[in-house]
């Protein structure tokens, strides 16, 4: 049992898993300590709001919302599994990629300039093709949006931080300009402004494969079985594949993987151009949906969660391609647990601290990592006295020169007899 918890993989999960928790009781310390101030909450609306939170997606109670709720909860994970992996295919090579936000927006753009161009309504194949085609261009766009900075580090060693911050905020100033100069984009319905026409119109939405038949009145569609595949196609590459190799190596000790004739230059491009890509998908995979508006006119001020929301993402995943689908799902769960918590008297933003409580946290899941490397290097060092000391109390005793048993004995009969 010992040697289980001292596998890294098994370490890692358990550094993660203590930061959730951590994060789950100090948000509810915070719910307790908030009813303890308001008159309308007591200590029992802290428990129910706790069991709501838990509950997530489950707490309506309501079965047919309970499905609508579980729906869109997998709708909104998708992008965020994306921008999880953008995150962390990027670490693996030793980067940090914080520039996932203007990537996004730059997919975004790539996707929306394709799929409300050309109107497919009333032929399904066609609007299939023209979605792919939106997909494919969303890639491409953020491949080179990202490999602008992977560039810049390996040509002149320029922080890649300080290059994607920049890139964001030129992404979405261009987001902003690009659309208002396209009035035939724009919707001008309902008394609305700034937002630009949906999917809907043109006929160019992403497919729901039956889903929206399933978790019916939800946003879903096949975005979730796209995120997961593209997770699990990362992980093979990452571990199953020589180019994979060479990410990781150069991320260890790029020093080394030069040494063994590895390019480190071209990984670096190679591997911001890839998390462009990811977190460019996740941006096309978000607005393509048919019931997902734009709003253009002040993406310049401000850049989209989910390029932020990918870091904690990953660094809870350990930045793991297959655990950051459940992570991203889990991340989603309690937001949507947030949701009913006005029924146990408390805000609905309570949630949103709660996750950033665990955002937080997982800046200390390599803390709590060694902790738990410290606690089973303890329990080793115990068992091994232990054995040692079973092992002393079972040998048998040496004898010394000259005892009278044994060979000694023989030997002492044999020189008397001569």
């Amino acid at each position: 049992m010992n040697n289980f918890f001292k596998k890294e993989g098994v370490k890692s999960i358990l550094s993660s898993v203590l930061c959730i928790l951590a994060g789950i009781l100090l948000g509810f310390l915070i719910m307790i300590g908030l009813s303890l101030f308001n008159e309308r909450t007591t200590i029992e609306s802290a428990f129910k709001g706790l069991g709501i939170l838990l509950a997530g997606p489950f707490s309506s109670g309501n079965s047919a919302y309970i499905m609508t709720n579980v729906g869109d909860m997998l709708f909104y994970a998708s992008p965020l599994i994306m921008t999880g992996l953008s995150v962390a295919i990027a670490y693996k090579t030793g980067l940090f990629n914080i520039g996932a936000a203007g990537q996004f927006y730059m997919g975004t753009l790539a996707a929306l300039m394709v799929a409300l161009n050309i109107d497919t309504t009333g032929n399904p194949a066609m609007g299939i093709l023209v979605w792919i085609l939106a997909i494919l261009a969303a890639m491409a766009t953020g491949m080179l949006w990202g490999a602008i900075p992977g560039f810049f580090k390996a040509v002149f060693n320029v922080n890649e931080v300080i290059v994607c911050i920049m890139t964001n905020w030129i992404s979405a100033n261009v987001v902003t300009w690009l659309f208002t100069n396209m009035p035939d984009l724009i919707n001008r319905g309902a008394g609305k402004s700034g937002y630009l026409i949906t999917t809907a119109v043109t006929g160019n939405g992403t497919p729901k494969l039956g889903l929206d038949q399933i978790f019916k009145g939800s946003y879903i569609d096949m975005g979730i079985i796209i995120a997961i595949i593209l997770a699990i196609v990362i992980y093979v590459i990452l571990t199953k594949t020589t180019f994979g190799y060479e990410l990781r190596a150069c991320g260890s000790n790029k020093y080394g993987a030069r040494c063994s004739g590895m390019s480190e230059k071209r990984n670096i491009v190679l591997s911001m151009a890839i998390a462009g890509g990811l977190a460019a998908i996740g941006g096309a995979l978000y607005y393509l949906n048919p019931g997902i508006e734009l709003k253009f006119d002040t993406a310049y001020s401000q850049l989209p969660a989910y390029g932020f929301n990918g870091i904690p993402v990953a660094l809870l995943a350990i930045n793991n391609p297959i655990a950051v689908i459940f992570v991203g799902i889990f991340i989603r769960f309690l937001s949507m647990g947030g949701d009913q918590l006005t029924s146990a008297g408390f805000n609905k933003y309570i949630a949103d601290i709660i996750v950033a409580l665990i955002i937080y946290f997982a800046g200390f899941s390599m803390f709590f990592k060694g902790f738990i490397t410290k606690l089973t290097g303890k329990k080793k060092a115990a068992a091994s006295v232990s054995e040692n000391a079973n092992m002393a109390v079972k040998a048998p005793d040496p004898e010394p020169e000259g005892s009278p048993s044994g060979d000694g004995q023989n030997t002492g009969k044999e020189a008397d007899a001569k």
